[in-house]
């Protein structure tokens, strides 16, 4: 849950996120199963003790990442982000847009006053605009819906879920071992959903067409990805949604 930030006399308005700590048990087991399996080893097979160097790096990393400084605070004027690779505070005015995606990245897209030089390494998932990644919502503990409420109560008409699929479509998929492409379903999923709320007939067409040309192609997998079962079955009901939508359309014009 969010709670008032009540520590430097800001009226209590503001809300501090708080960081996920969830991975440290498995990055400690991490780094110690590997430890054993190499004071165990010996001299043994050098590919187990590759392995054993593999899992131990992987559990460091993890960890270092998780200890690191990190605080984001929502307010009435805007947010303090304190994280790697991102640090200062921030007033809402000085973004043209923010946006939530389906990767529950919060982004900005810059506007007057931003301080140059800022990373944008992220585009707003309506129109595509640059944007700077602003905060990572799998590392925080709370949840995307409360976020979304104080970003609205906030940022105002600057801020958009753009989480919200069409109805009767389930795009909250599981990420796991081999599965799609984490950046190219989510390219295809926005580029439909952006078809659905903003496009004509003829947008909607070229997505679907896009949709159907990416699955006859084959979706790339990557070692960490989409269930492949969700991402079928949702592009399924896109298509079958912008269909519908292009349907209408025809029927309303004659």
């Amino acid at each position: 849950m969010m709670h008032p930030d009540t520590g430097d006399g800001n009226g209590g308005n503001d809300v501090e996120l708080h960081r996920n700590r969830g991975v440290l048990p498995l990055a400690l087991v991490c780094v110690a199963g590997g430890v054993m399996v190499l004071a165990v080893a010996g001299d043994g097979p050098v590919l187990r003790m590759l392995v054993a160097l593999g899992i131990v790096a992987i559990g460091v990393k993890v960890l270092v990442g998780a200890l690191r400084p990190f605080r984001c605070v929502l307010g009435p004027e805007g947010l303090e982000v304190r994280r790697p690779g991102l640090r200062g505070t921030y007033r809402w005015e000085q973004f043209a847009a923010l946006a939530l995606d389906d990767a529950g990245r919060l982004v900005g897209v810059p506007g007057a006053g931003l301080p140059p030089g800022l990373p944008v390494t992220a585009r707003h998932p309506r129109d595509g605009r640059p944007a700077v990644e602003l905060l990572d919502l799998t590392q925080v503990r709370e949840s995307p819906d409360e976020v979304t409420a104080a970003l609205a109560r906030y940022a105002g008409d600057r801020f958009t879920d753009a989480r919200t699929g069409p109805a009767g479509v389930d795009l909250d998929f599981t990420v796991g071992l081999r599965g799609y492409d984490v950046r190219e379903v989510d390219r295809l999923v926005n580029r439909a959903r952006e078809a659905l709320a903003q496009g004509g007939p003829s947008e909607r067409r070229a997505a679907r067409a896009e949709i159907e040309r990416a699955r006859a192609a084959g979706l790339p997998v990557a070692l960490r990805g989409y269930s492949t079962t969700q991402v079928e079955a949702a592009l399924d009901a896109l298509c079958a949604a912008l269909t519908e939508e292009a349907s209408t359309d025809r029927e309303a014009t004659a």
